[in-house]
């Protein structure tokens, strides 16, 4: 799908120009009334679970509207985008979309006349900062954040108490530290540090994010690998866990969560949306806690906070996009209640400042221990360091995942870093 990806985005680049075009490209389109509007978001459980409950804390004070939510995997939406935009109309597109935040530059950059501004409906400065790259552009508020990604250290209590840890040793570590600690809970309890998929680098961007880098620089565009000294370090700590034998490989997600479940792995460093999946061994309440990220050694600017996925809301500008803009305006952007309601039932921690002091992040935790981890993630998400995550971030890690096979291998380090800097600027200039 991520090659699908990129041949999309090299057409909706080429066709960019067209995006004003029909039905859809208009602000005449976009104010049209109506008393209907359409949804398109991916899982049922999280995303679209939030959106019904948005819909029924709109409907409270504003019966009249309709509002259809319909659920399609991401990959169908990002196909359906595609298509739509492409054909320069609007029809057959959604009022509200979900995007994920890795790939929302892409539209933007390709389309921004696709989608309404949202500057004068929601306040910005509401929502953690970090999530504000992502969702604008050129000056402009095109999206609303949604859910919070920040990412903790899950660790099993019983398990690094077996190896000589307590929670006070797990604070103020580095990955350094972390993979020493590996190596001792595999030496005292047979167990592998943490589980991971070859063909999936998110660890890697958690590392760099910490440092405030990402795979392109600063405009969103310009491949940055070769000289990426955060990338670098990210690398050779990568194969200093391979190297270290405390990695259990996954090749799937059903995998991913038997490691934690079957208990074959004393950590997860991942982003805070996997707590339901680790919730869903029951036997194991009590066992669990959720430490700060590590940070990487030899980055001073490193923080012990950073992001994994996480996705906003866009509105398009088709008609009835003023009562869509007024939808989510209502609801995630402003409603604090709301975000007590999604946390509650969802487990959905979102990215709006003003809820935090509500009593549902204030909650202890008996799965883990009686620790307020929603207080944890919400003080983390207040720091992890904002990038830009460009237009190309999959596609380049596209590039990364065959090279590190290469580092792996035995390919130095500045050489994987070379050649997937000329592999990168080749492809997308």
């Amino acid at each position: 799908m991520k090659k699908m990806w990129v041949l999309m985005l090299a057409t909706v680049l080429l066709l960019s120009a067209c995006s004003s075009g029909g039905d859809g490209g208009s602000a005449a389109g976009g104010d049209e009334k109506t008393n209907e509007i359409t949804i398109w978001a991916w899982d049922k459980a999280f995303n679209v679970a939030a959106m019904e409950t948005a819909k029924e804390a709109y409907a409270k004070e504003n019966p009249d509207l309709k509002v259809n939510i319909i659920e399609y995997a991401q990959a169908d939406i990002i196909q359906k985008l595609n298509t739509g935009l492409n054909s320069g109309t609007s029809s057959g597109l959604p009022n509200i979309v979900l995007i994920e935040d890795y790939r929302a530059q892409s539209f933007l950059n390709a389309y921004p006349d696709a989608f309404k501004d949202l500057s004068s409906n929601i306040t910005a400065s509401d929502f953690a900062d970090y999530k504000l790259g992502p969702t604008a552009f050129d000056g402009k508020q095109y999206g609303v954040p949604f859910d919070s990604g920040v990412a903790g250290l899950y660790y099993r209590t019983d398990l690094l108490e077996q190896a000589g840890y307590k929670a006070a040793d797990l604070q103020d570590i580095t990955w350094d530290d972390y993979i020493e600690i590996g190596k001792a809970v595999k030496e005292k309890t047979g167990k592998e540090l943490l589980s991971l998929d070859p063909n999936d680098l998110g660890i890697i961007r958690m590392m760099i994010q910490t440092a405030g880098k990402w795979y392109s620089a600063e405009d969103g565009k310009t491949p940055d690998l070769a000289n990426n000294a955060a990338l670098k370090e990210a690398f050779t700590t990568y194969k200093a866990m391979m190297d270290a034998n405390i990695v259990k490989l996954h090749s799937d997600w059903s995998q991913f969560i038997a490691n934690m479940n079957n208990g074959s792995v004393a950590t997860v460093p991942t982003g805070n949306w996997i707590s339901p999946s680790i919730r869903q061994e029951a036997s194991q309440s009590g066992q669990w806690a959720v430490a700060p990220m590590p940070k990487m050694a030899g980055q001073p600017n490193s923080v012990h906070a950073t992001n994994l996925g996480g996705s906003s809301w866009y509105v398009m500008d088709v008609p009835g996009a003023d009562q869509a803009a007024d939808f989510v305006a209502k609801t995630f952007g402003s409603d604090k209640q709301l975000y007590q309601d999604l946390l509650n039932n969802i487990g959905a921690i979102g990215t709006y400042k003003p809820a935090v002091d509500g009593e549902a992040y204030a909650k202890e935790d008996e799965f883990f221990g009686g620790q307020k981890i929603f207080t944890d993630f919400a003080k983390w998400t207040t720091e992890i360091p904002s990038v830009n995550y460009g237009i190309n971030t999959y596609a380049i890690e596209d590039i990364l995942v065959v090279e590190m096979q290469n580092f792996l291998n035995g390919k130095s380090i500045d050489d994987v870093l070379a050649d997937a800097q000329k592999q990168a600027e080749a492809q997308f200039n």
